[in-house]
C-alpha cells in the first residue's frame, strides 16, 4: 500500500530504553520491546527517576521503592531483566550536562545500537501537552547518543574504563506527534505490553482517580497506529538516524 510508514529496521541486537519515570515505557513502547526480546534481542531499561513524586497521597520516601519494584515487574513481563535507576529528582529533572553524562555512561556500558525514549517536543501524539521531565530526558537522550561516541565529551568516563561508543544507529521516540516509522505489535507483543502496564497497579490506584484500563487503552492506541504501517496493531516512533544508511546521498 502506498503512503505507509516504513517498519523500523530490526537488523540489530542491543537496545537501551531511557525514560523519565516508571511506567513511561509501558505506555506503548513496551509492546515493541516485547517483540524484540522474543526475537532474542537484548533490551535494558534506564530510568532517570524513581517516580517518587507520582502519588499525591504517598510520601516520596515510600513511593520510590514501590514504583521501582513495579517497574522491574513490568520489565519482566516483556523480557527485560536489567533495569537501572539514576538519582534525578522526579518532577524537576533538568536538561544539562549532568543528565547527559549519566545517560552517556549507560550507553557506553551497554553499547546499544538502538535507543528508545519518549518524545521531547512540547506536543505529543493527539496534541497532548508533554510533561517537563519527559522533554528533558528525551532531548538529553538524543544528545547523549552522539556524545557517547566522542572521547572529548565527558573524558572522565574514559578514566572510569568506559571508552567511546559510536555504534548507536537509531534513536526512536514514542508518543511523537509526527512519527516516521512503526513496529508491528499485533498479537502476543501487544498482550505482553498490556501485562507490563498492568504491573503498575499500586501506582495507578494511588493516583486517586479512575484511570483507563491498560488493556482497552493500549489496544485502542495500537490499533490507531496499525493502519499507518498496514497492520492490525503498531507502535509508532519518530526515528532519528545518527548516520547514513548506505552510501552518502551525494555519491
Amino acid at each position: 500500500m502506498d503512503g505507509l510508514l516504513p517498519a523500523l529496521p530490526e537488523d540489530w541486537e542491543r537496545c537501551l530504553a531511557v525514560a523519565a519515570h516508571p511506567d513511561d515505557i509501558e505506555y506503548g513502547a513496551a509492546s515493541a520491546i516485547a517483540r524484540w526480546t522474543a526475537q532474542g534481542k537484548q533490551v535494558t531499561y534506564l530510568l532517570a527517576t524513581r517516580g517518587e513524586a507520582g502519588i499525591d497521597g504517598l510520601h516520596p520516601d515510600r513511593a520510590a521503592p514501590l514504583r521501582e519494584e513495579e517497574e522491574r515487574a513490568g520489565a519482566r513481563e516483556v523480557g527485560v531483566d536489567v533495569v537501572e535507576f539514576l538519582d534525578h529528582r522526579d518532577g524537576v529533572v533538568e536538561y544539562g550536562p549532568d543528565l547527559r553524562r549519566d545517560i552517556v555512561r549507560a550507553i557506553r556500558r551497554h553499547r546499544p545500537e538502538v535507543i528508545v525514549s519518549g518524545a521531547f517536543t512540547v506536543r505529543m501524539v493527539g496534541g497532548m501537552t508533554n510533561q517537563a521531565d519527559h522533554r528533558a530526558v528525551g532531548l538529553a537522550t538524543l544528545d547523549a547518543a552522539r556524545d557517547a561516541g566522542n572521547r572529548w565529551i565527558f573524558p572522565e568516563l574514559v578514566d572510569e574504563g568506559l571508552p567511546p561508543w559510536g555504534g548507536v544507529r537509531y534513536v526512536c521516540f514514542a508518543g511523537a506527534e509526527r512519527p516516521t516509522h512503526g513496529v508491528d505489535v499485533t498479537g502476543e507483543p501487544l498482550r505482553r505490553g498490556i501485562a507490563s502496564l498492568e504491573a503498575h497497579a499500586e501506582y495507578t490506584r494511588g493516583l486517586g482517580v479512575a484511570g483507563p484500563e491498560p488493556g482497552p487503552m493500549l489496544t485502542w492506541a495500537a490499533r490507531q497506529g496499525g493502519p499507518a504501517l498496514g497492520v492490525e496493531a503498531a507502535v509508532l516512533f519518530d526515528v532519528h538516524a545518527l548516520a547514513f544508511e548506505g552510501p552518502p546521498p551525494w555519491l
